[in-house]
């Protein structure tokens, strides 16, 4: 009942919250554009695993501590476990911003709201901790300015969680594909050197690329966003995905370039005696 309360009540945010959006994300996608690296950084390339996720755990307990040690009587203890609260919050943002610079549709709505939620939540906090520096004989104020603050920072945390579980934003797109090795045949009609053939195998779309004699396969959706890869370009031995540029080898299916922080499917293909091809998932 909560839930779908919630749900409606950022839905409703829809009409401020798509323009934002829109504007926030021309920003982010030219800042982390031009440092590629350091948007794959924080998006968790490196990791094979989305930082932001990881990173959020950090605030969430730290900003729990602060209020038991304000309720046990315990100030020092508090604001220090509050500071480390407010640096980790900003880490995440930053990290959560790398993921939003890729982030698209019902999602990128969702996410502004949680944006702005968590920069509210955030910005309370903030004003506790000036006020706990100034060494208060009452320390009413900033303890109740930080259970406030706790209060929105959970509201936010829960469009948060729709953003990826309702939504799937940053979930594997092949997490749930099936990786049985049966060999099956391939629907396909000609195979140029060089270029990317989209495949059928079975109920599974695939990327061929023909190396001479040797035909290298990908599953054709992204792992990221699912985006189509035989809509995208060669670079180095990858395949460049259209929509946000990630890069896989063609040969192996490894991750080379972000946003992605997942390997693509690979499959074997092989040539039958009755003529066509015939593959299977090896990755």
């Amino acid at each position: 009942m909560l839930g779908r309360l919630l749900e409606r009540l950022v839905d409703a945010q829809t009409r401020w919250a798509k323009p934002v959006g829109d504007w926030l994300h021309g920003v982010t996608a030219a800042v982390f554009g031009r440092i590629l690296p350091v948007r794959d950084f924080l998006a968790g390339t490196w990791l094979g695993h989305p930082l932001h996720a990881l990173l959020t755990d950090v605030p969430i307990g730290a900003l729990t501590v602060t209020i038991v040690l304000d309720v046990i009587g315990q100030p020092v203890a508090a604001d220090v476990a509050l500071l480390i609260g407010v640096l980790t919050m900003l880490a995440s943002a930053l990290a959560g911003y790398a993921d939003y610079s890729t982030t698209d549709g019902r999602a990128r709505v969702r996410a502004t709201v949680h944006s702005a939620v968590m920069l509210v939540s955030l910005a309370i906090y903030v004003v506790s901790l000036a006020i706990r520096a100034t060494g208060p004989t009452n320390r009413a104020l900033p303890i109740a300015l930080s259970i406030v603050a706790y209060v929105i920072l959970a509201g936010g945390a829960f469009v948060g969680g729709d953003v990826v579980f309702v939504l799937g934003n940053m979930v594997d797109r092949h997490a749930w594909r099936s990786s049985g090795t049966k060999w099956q045949p391939l629907e396909v009609g000609e195979i140029a050197e060089g270029s990317l053939v989209k495949a059928k195998l079975g109920i599974q779309d695939l990327l061929l690329i023909r190396t001479g004699d040797t035909i290298l396969a990908l599953h054709n959706q992204c792992a990221h966003a699912g985006g189509p890869l035989n809509e995208g370009t060669l670079v180095d031995g990858c395949v460049e995905c259209p929509w946000h540029g990630s890069r896989f080898e063609v040969a192996t299916g490894r991750r080379r370039r972000g946003p992605t922080v997942y390997d693509q499917p690979s499959y074997e293909v092989r040539k039958i005696d009755a003529g066509g091809y015939e593959a299977r998932r090896v990755s």
